[in-house]
């Protein structure tokens, strides 16, 4: 059946499964959007800033990533539309989260004459993309659309970005099947492999699991649950990965990352193996690289990881496993021989979890992060879904929300800012049934807080809690930290954030104490919508470690 080229773009990401894209419209690639407009399937989603679209659709395939493994969809225009979503490619990246971008392109017979916005979008992507590429042959649509999906899937999983030809998307007569749908290899362990790893752990004497990402979804996270409880085997999860072991395991130790747990970091500098499941070990999660060396002479690694390009790449491993995690995990739980295997240091790592874990009973501020904290877990779900940019704000959710769902962590590995509220609409178009909170700093908050009218515009249920000090907070501690009392650059003239919120047709309200918090939390739980909580909050409290201008400035 002869179609144009657009249209048989749609119907290749019909037949791969996708339900919903993320836009900003444009006209390079009207073609396409004139198809999703007719398209029952697939949901089209209009934003108002293509860094916003980039971080929905990497939220979304996050989400799905849980699951069914499928890419979130972006559409966007060329050159300020490309740029401007580049963030969220880089993003997926660093975050191993299948995502496909596509970019309406300059005709074909326009390229190289640098045209209006023309750049060349497979050269630009390439260092912050698996795969880029450009369509020029609209026959060969359904191989780029299949190839994109697989390598955005495969592995570990990551952004695709393919740049459309305008004049190639109103071609007509196009005779191309459609190819079929596509799941993700999953290659299971290989039972020697798993023979020796068992030994290994069998003669270890204080070791350690540290796991999440690439692939990590809710079959690995029963799994590997059960396998770790089985032993006695400590698991910390890593950097943002922190749903990836429900926080009630008896072996659950907590999570990695900016400001953990001393007791934490102490067991794992201590362990003479490591297990490590899913993760990169990346630049957060090691404490630079420090917590553990990629050498670590004083310990062994076992590194399971589904991409065979990720083992050895940085760590050093005395025993690599390239498999999927949740064969992995099943292979690993139903394994004869572990119950010969029993360690009593999970369930101490776990009571240290606990203590750490635990909200302060006493106030040490007007409004106290930690007692928000309390009040949150007291009255949210604990099966929320957090969704956080980058801030110190974040640190108190990291340290004590317990991210029970899942996928309940929404939150970049690459420590973007204005992740939280595009992450949150997100969230709320594909889990609707469930609490969804937008959590962010002030300065994190203004740089996607425009997408508060694409919530609105779907009419979408979304909480959305503010930490506002006037300051770029975590840049205000390094500042402090190496220029003491010399504040240059960091201070923010903010606006009501409330009015804001009731300005997109949402409810908001300004608090100033943990009481008045208290009461507008359990006001907000009562109402539907936009609902925004503007945290009026002291710049001492710079993170939940206990970190103050102060402190930093007395050191």
């Amino acid at each position: 059946m002869t179609k144009t080229a657009a249209r048989l773009l749609v119907d290749c990401l019909v037949e791969q499964g996708a339900s919903r894209a993320f836009t900003v419209p444009g006209e390079s690639f009207l073609p396409v959007l004139d198809a999703l407009s007719d398209c029952d399937a697939i949901q089209t989603i209009t934003c108002r800033q293509e860094g916003g679209v980039a971080f929905m659709a990497c939220a979304d395939g996050a989400m799905s990533a849980a699951s069914t493994m499928q890419p979130g969809i972006a559409f966007v225009t060329r050159g300020p539309g490309a740029t401007n979503a580049s963030i969220g490619v880089h993003v997926a990246m660093q975050d191993s989260q299948p995502m496909i971008l596509f970019i309406g392109d300059v005709d074909r017979a326009m390229r190289d004459r640098e045209g209006f916005q023309e750049i060349d979008f497979p050269a630009f992507f390439a260092p912050i993309a698996k795969w880029s590429a450009r369509i020029d042959d609209a026959s060969r649509i359904p191989e780029y659309i299949a190839r994109a999906w697989s390598t955005a899937i495969s592995g570990r999983p990551g952004p695709v970005v393919l740049a459309l030809p305008e004049d190639m998307l109103h071609e007509e007569g196009i005779e191309a099947p459609v190819r079929p749908a596509l799941v993700r290899p999953a290659q299971a362990p290989c039972p020697d492999v798993m023979a020796t790893m068992m030994q290994m752990i069998g003669d270890a004497a204080a070791p350690i699991a540290i796991v999440g990402g690439a692939g990590w979804n809710a079959r690995t996270r029963h799994y590997f649950t059960g396998f770790a409880e089985r032993i006695g085997l400590p698991v910390a999860t890593a950097f943002r990965r922190q749903d990836a072991l429900p926080p009630e395991s008896k072996v659950y130790a907590g999570n990695l990352g900016y400001g953990p747990n001393p007791k934490l970091t102490a067991r794992i500098r201590d362990a003479d193996l490591v297990l490590v499941v899913g993760a990169r070990l990346g630049e957060a999660t090691t404490d630079g690289y420090s917590l553990i060396t990629p050498d670590h002479p004083d310990q062994q690694m076992i590194h399971v990881h589904p991409d065979p390009n990720e083992l050895n790449r940085v760590y050093r491993a005395d025993l690599a496993i390239c498999a999927d995690t949740a064969e992995f995990a099943e292979s690993a739980a139903l394994w004869d021989d572990s119950d010969v295997i029993d360690f009593d240091c999970g369930a101490q790592a776990h009571a240290d979890w606990l203590e750490w874990n635990t909200p302060r009973d006493e106030a040490k501020f007007d409004l106290d992060l930690a007692l928000v904290m309390a009040s949150c877990r007291r009255l949210l779900p604990n099966d929320a879904i957090i969704c956080n940019g980058a801030g110190n704000f974040a640190g108190w959710w990291h340290r004590y929300w317990p991210y029970a769902g899942f996928p309940s962590q929404l939150a970049p590995t690459a420590g973007a800012m204005g992740y939280g509220v595009p992450a949150a609409v997100a969230a709320a178009l594909r889990c609707p049934e469930r609490c969804v909170v937008a959590a962010a700093g002030d300065g994190d908050f203004l740089m996607n807080g425009q997408e508060l009218a694409t919530a609105a515009q779907y009419g979408l249920d979304l909480l959305v809690i503010i930490f506002d000090n006037s300051t770029y907070g975590t840049i205000r501690m390094h500042q402090e930290r190496e220029y003491p009392g010399r504040e240059a650059s960091t201070h923010l003239a903010n606006p009501d954030f409330a009015k804001m919120a009731e300005s997109f047709g949402g409810w908001g309200v300004t608090v100033r104490d943990n009481a008045e918090f208290d009461a507008a939390l359990e006001q907000a739980m009562s109402r539907k919508g936009i609902r925004l909580l503007h945290c009026l909050t002291d710049i001492e409290q710079l993170n939940a470690a206990g970190a103050t201008v102060s402190s930093l400035r007395r050191n």
